[in-house]
């Protein structure tokens, strides 16, 4: 048999799209059971997020020292990990420079997600634009916040060594 060279037509069918939330769901149950049961082992996530989206609540000097995208690490320094799935969005409180920060973060807004334990990792596309007009003020914090699962400052750290690079080219 020959091979079919006619060209492949553009999909009427928005696959791409319907991988991406397939795929981000799976960021979306790993953050849900971490915040039921905690972190298995040496299992821990970097959540990269665009703090420009819209619906991303951070306090704003974490917003002016990273204007467009910022990297949390969940492994021992975190507290308070809630997933709403129905509103799609997490929030987590972590200390940066000793302060105590909540952070609340639309699914949408995530960029990046990994578990350097067993080198897993996902990147997406943001959908949208960012904008930051329209941003739900800091929350309040709780009256009593639950004990640190471990003290110590939040690590902002590079996905670059997690990133996939093309083949270099001879």
């Amino acid at each position: 048999m020959a091979e079919d060279d006619t060209p492949i037509p553009d999909s009427l069918l928005p696959y791409d799209v319907w991988t991406e939330e397939a795929l981000r769901l799976v960021a979306v149950r790993a953050l849900q059971h971490a915040a039921r049961e905690g972190l298995p082992g040496g299992h821990h996530f970097y959540v990269t997020f665009d703090t420009r989206h819209q619906g991303v609540v951070m306090p704003d000097r974490l917003r002016a020292q990273y204007p467009e995208e910022m990297t949390i690490v969940l492994q021992h320094q975190y507290r308070d990990l809630a997933v709403d799935e129905a509103e799609r969005w997490f929030s987590v409180k972590l200390s940066f420079g000793g302060v105590p920060s909540t952070l609340q973060i639309p699914f949408a807004a995530v960029t990046a997600f990994a578990d350097p334990e067993v080198r897993f990792g996902l990147q997406f596309a943001l959908r949208g634009e960012p904008d930051i007009a329209n941003q739900a003020p800091e929350p309040e914090p709780a009256a009593e916040p639950a004990p640190p699962v471990e003290t110590g400052p939040a690590e902002v750290v590079s996905l670059d060594a997690f990133r996939r690079r093309p083949p270099a080219k001879d």
